[in-house]
C-alpha cells in the first residue's frame, strides 16, 4: 500500500513537472471563456494576464500590441481591419511624342478612383516602320478623380535619334 501511494505521489510530480515545463497553466482560462470555471490553457511570457476578469478564469483581453503582428487582414483579439480595394487603372493619352529636341513623351494620366493613387505609365517609342525602339516605365502620382501630366523619357543613346511614334498603353495599372 506504501509502495501504491509513492507511485502516485510521482505520478502527479512528474505530471506538475510536465505541465510546467510545457507551459500549461491551471489558473486563468483563455480562449474567451468567461464566467466562472475558466479552466487552463497554454501560457505564453508575453501575454498580458492581469485583464482576466470573473472568479477562477474570466475573459481575457489582450491590451499590449508587443505580439501581435499586422498583416492587414485583422488582428489577435481585436476589431477586423478592412482591406481598401484594388485601385482601378489610370486613364493614358498621349499628348506629345518625342522627338530628338525633347527626348520625352509627355502622357495625360487620369485617376478613376476616389483616393489618391500612384500609377505606371508605360509608353513604346516606335521607328519610322512601327518596330519598337524601346519601352519605357514612369511612376504619376495622381490626387483622386483628378488627371495629371508626366513626362517619360526616351533615354540615352542613339533610340531619340530614332524616335518615329510613341504608343502609350491606354491603362496604367497602380504602382506596386
Amino acid at each position: 500500500m506504501r509502495q501504491r501511494g509513492n507511485i502516485l505521489r510521482l505520478t502527479a510530480v512528474s505530471a506538475l513537472v510536465v505541465l510546467t515545463l510545457t507551459g500549461f497553466s491551471a489558473g486563468r482560462g483563455h480562449g474567451g471563456s468567461s464566467g466562472d470555471g475558466g479552466g487552463g490553457g497554454c501560457s505564453s511570457s508575453s501575454q498580458n494576464h492581469d485583464s482576466s476578469s470573473g472568479s477562477g478564469g474570466g475573459s481575457h483581453r489582450d491590451h499590449d500590441d508587443d505580439d501581435d503582428d499586422y498583416d492587414g487582414t485583422g488582428g489577435s483579439g481585436g476589431d477586423a481591419v478592412s482591406t481598401p480595394p484594388p485601385l482601378r487603372d489610370a486613364v493614358v493619352n498621349l499628348l506629345t511624342c518625342a522627338s530628338e529636341k525633347t527626348g520625352y513623351a509627355t502622357v495625360e494620366v487620369t485617376n478613376r478612383n476616389t483616393v489618391t493613387g500612384t500609377f505606371t505609365v508605360t509608353v513604346a517609342f516606335e521607328d519610322d516602320d512601327g518596330t519598337r525602339l524601346v519601352a519605357r516605365t514612369q511612376d504619376v502620382t495622381v490626387l483622386a478623380g483628378e488627371t495629371a501630366t508626366a513626362r517619360v523619357h526616351v533615354g540615352e543613346g542613339t533610340y531619340v535619334t530614332r524616335v518615329a511614334g510613341c504608343d502609350p498603353d491606354p491603362y496604367a495599372p497602380a504602382a506596386l
